[in-house]
């Protein structure tokens, strides 16, 4: 599969949200994480490795939840950006006075993957890459066989308010378009997954004010769009904004689309004449039905 580039996305602003300066993790990233991380109930698997992706943007206090379901699991952290690594590892190593700091030894935090996990967790960041195809590829890789992928990102109906301001007033799109969740189960079959299970929920913020709805904006990403207009506001413009979010849009709504799937084991081609080692003929009779799968979730569809 080609790994092409979204067609609203900007790939050079992509990295620069990638590079961005931050030092914690957004509020409703944290919120979707507990949310993921209880869909873990539905799994019979328990992981003895897995891989945190990206979590200074998906969430701190997450991989706490996630340490203490996996008490015993090896853990990795990836980040691939330095600063953000550094930071990461701070906040995943204990102080000095208690004694788990001393007597357990601190999960790794790495550029890439160099072991491959039974688990890899990836919390809200498929929808602002720019090459979606060659980060589940990525993250296929980064699997055992039989291991399996958990992921959330945001899908088509989020922002729906902020969008319908916009072209009320006339003004480029306020972010880049989101995926609906049956191309990323298309996009994980043909990186080589297997079984996906996808399902959504829409959750709906209210605001005290605009000012703290583009704070909390601001948190979570930035407008990627190839269209978006290309230099700074001026005042004039912002307050026109300011006032047209206090008329008619004091809330959000986000479209949380979760994504579960399992790597497999690479199927043995058979032609006229084949060639098997005796180490696939072993791991194809031993394999049986030995892969645990996972219980599909109904759909949800809520507000709160």
């Amino acid at each position: 599969m080609a790994h092409l580039s979204p067609p609203s996305i900007d790939p050079q602003a992509a990295l620069r949200w990638q590079n961005r300066p931050a030092t914690a993790s957004a509020w409703l990233h944290e919120e979707v994480a507990r949310r993921m991380q209880e869909r873990l109930d539905w799994i019979t698997c328990q992981p003895q490795s897995w891989l945190h992706w990206a979590p200074l943007n998906g969430g701190l206090e997450a991989h706490g939840l996630l340490n203490a379901r996996y008490p015993r699991a090896a853990c990795t952290l990836v980040e691939t950006n330095f600063a953000h690594a550094r930071h990461v590892e701070r906040a995943v190593t204990p102080p000095w006075w208690q004694a788990r700091r001393w007597l357990q030894a601190r999960p790794p935090v790495l550029a890439q993957v160099t072991q491959p996990a039974q688990m890899l967790w990836a919390n809200m960041n498929l929808h602002m890459s720019d090459q979606p195809q060659a980060l589940l590829q990525q993250w296929h890789q980064a699997l055992a066989v039989d291991g399996f992928l958990m992921f959330s990102c945001l899908g088509p109906d989020s922002l729906k308010e902020l969008r319908v301001l916009y072209q009320a007033l006339g003004w480029p799109a306020p972010s880049h378009e989101f995926t609906d969740m049956h191309d990323w189960g298309d996009m994980l079959i043909g990186v080589g997954f297997a079984e996906p299970v996808m399902d959504m929920e829409r959750i709906t913020l209210t605001f005290e004010s605009p000012q703290r709805l583009l704070q909390e904006l601001r948190g979570l990403g930035r407008n990627l769009h190839l269209e978006r207009f290309p230099a700074l506001r001026g005042r004039r413009w912002h307050s026109q904004l300011l006032q047209a979010i206090e008329q008619s849009a004091m809330q959000l709504t986000f479209e949380v689309v979760y994504g579960h799937a399992f790597k497999s084991a690479p199927k043995l081609t058979v032609s006229a004449q084949s060639e098997i080692s005796l180490d696939q003929m072993r791991a194809a009779l031993t394999r049986g039905k030995a892969v645990t799968r996972a219980v599909p979730k109904p759909s949800l569809d809520q507000h709160e």
